[in-house]
């Protein structure tokens, strides 16, 4: 099935879709205002689909931040999300690596992540401690907070990932 997936940007009549997506994937935790609001302002912004036969199977988000007192281009992934039904079947690895790619052939330096190890680091993303995140976490999140340099070039930092609005609530990084 994986050879029917496409992934393009988001359009107008994906948001039904999308909206359905995240209860589903995530049904301990609203996601929804914070995906609305991103998904709102295409100025921060990319935000992609995976589709099979024209269904929507995944999303993910990639939001444009910077590093207090840097000039780096760098980006936030959250969230990525993938129907129940369609996980296991690397449409979230497909996704991933296509926007990784798309922030590369921008000029993002360096992608940040809260997610779990395991999984991320299947894309060369490793623990992240010369830039802190927007807010405190508890200790074992520490190797959860996540980044992967794709410049090649000197990592920003130290400094505290400043992220848009969206995301500046505690409750988005707590457990």
């Amino acid at each position: 099935m994986i050879e029917k997936l496409e992934i393009r940007e988001i359009e107008p009549g994906d948001l039904p879709a999308i909206e359905s997506l995240y209860p589903k994937a995530f049904p301990d935790e609203d996601l929804l205002p914070v995906v609305r609001q991103l998904i709102g302002d295409t100025s921060i912004v990319m935000s992609l689909v995976a589709t099979i036969d024209s269904q929507v199977t995944g999303h993910v988000i990639f939001t444009k931040c910077r590093v207090d007192g840097g000039d780096e281009k760098v980006s936030l992934l959250a969230p990525l999300a993938v129907l129940p039904e369609f996980q296991s079947q690397g449409i979230g690895s497909a996704i991933v690596r296509d926007g990784l790619q798309r922030l590369t052939q921008a000029g993002i330096s360096q992608v940040f992540v809260l997610g779990d190890p395991a999984y991320y680091s299947r894309f060369g993303f490793a623990p992240e401690s010369s830039v802190e995140p927007p807010f405190p976490m508890p200790d074992e999140w520490t190797e959860a907070w996540q980044s992967l340099n794709l410049a090649g070039a000197p990592l920003p930092g130290p400094g505290k990932l400043s992220v848009p609005s969206p995301w500046c609530h505690p409750d988005l990084w707590a457990p």
